[in-house]
């Protein structure tokens, strides 16, 4: 072998541990979700921008390997399983505290970072907001505190709506305390509660043809990594049986609801990306509180009220942060 080959030789052979050492320091973080990644890139964008706040760009000094359940929760441990097998350096476990549940019944050292709109004190991710112990923390905006006020805003929009029906998925935790939340808004202001329950894309076809034999004047569905990967299915047979849908995000009126009350998604999706890095840096979890995103919009869908013969007083069409015409 000629001397200048080998010499080449030796120069490629020495510069390959280097090469393997420098990708090894490129972190991991493991993103679990119960939704899907149609339906939720815009959020994934989002998570993606408050990584970069914080100086991570996927790619380039971190890499994240994505697992989604597509609405199928039963397959989270699973995935989760497989993330924790990787070692990634973080878990982003978001699409609700279901995703997160999952992930902290199998670890207690690798940090989780949730995005939530339940109460996660109620359902034992964390024992205080301000100071999480162990492993877990996150962002939550306690979407089952919105249920009085989208039953509020219904009852502007259709003041004769004497019975409405809330659609929930009893396998998600944070379904728990949502039945008994809307029975006590409903309550209030005198109406009569229809609770459906939805597991299934049949399950779904099946409450709503309770909700139309019951004859609920609208349904109201509760904020769920299922529910939300059905939402085409739910709005179309809301359309068929012109049925008046409150959700709590925003890509609900953007796919057809009447009407959304909710956090805005994106901003919680980025402060978990912000939190990802963080940790990433060094962050301890403990020194980590729980945000609490208290900042939420209402969405009015002009197309879907004409569609249904409601009339949008003015007044609410001016306190909307969004009017889709």
């Amino acid at each position: 072998m000629r001397r200048r080959n080998f010499i080449a030789l030796l120069g490629g052979a020495a510069a390959w541990p280097l090469a393997g050492r420098a990708q090894q320091t490129v972190p991991v973080v493991g993103f679990l979700s119960g939704r899907s990644p149609d339906e939720a890139a815009h959020l994934v964008s989002a998570y993606h921008q408050g990584l970069n706040d914080v100086g991570y760009s996927e790619g380039q000094n971190v890499r994240i390997e994505y697992r989604w359940a597509n609405g199928d929760n039963d397959k989270l441990t699973d995935l989760a399983k497989d993330l924790i097998s990787r070692q990634v350096s973080v878990i982003a476990a978001t699409g609700g505290s279901i995703s997160a549940i999952a992930a902290k019944a199998l670890t207690k050292t690798i940090p989780i970072v949730f995005t939530s709109g339940g109460d996660p004190v109620a359902v034992g991710l964390v024992t205080s907001l301000s100071r999480p112990e162990g492993n877990v923390t996150g962002v939550s905006w306690f979407n089952s505190q919105l249920t009085a006020k989208g039953l509020g805003l219904l009852r502007e929009l259709i003041p004769g709506a004497a019975s409405v029906a809330v659609l929930v998925d009893p396998h998600n935790p944070e379904a728990a305390s949502q039945p008994s939340d809307a029975q006590a808004a409903a309550r209030a202001l005198g109406q009569k509660l229809l609770i459906l329950n939805a597991t299934t894309i049949a399950e779904i076809d099946g409450a709503f043809a309770t909700l139309v034999a019951q004859h609920a004047d609208a349904l109201v569905v509760a904020g769920d990594p299922f529910l939300t990967s059905r939402r085409d299915q739910i709005i179309a047979l809301a359309a068929r049986y012109a049925v008046p849908v409150i959700a709590f995000s925003r890509d609900w009126a953007v796919a057809g609801s009447l009407l959304t009350y909710g956090n805005t998604a994106a901003a919680s999706w980025r402060k978990a990306g912000v939190y990802t890095g963080r940790i990433l840096r060094g962050a301890r979890v403990a020194d980590l509180p729980v945000e609490l995103d208290s900042k939420f919009e209402l969405i009015l869908n002009m197309k879907t009220a004409k569609a249904l013969g409601i009339k949008i007083p003015n007044s609410l069409q001016l306190l909307a942060d969004e009017v889709i015409e």
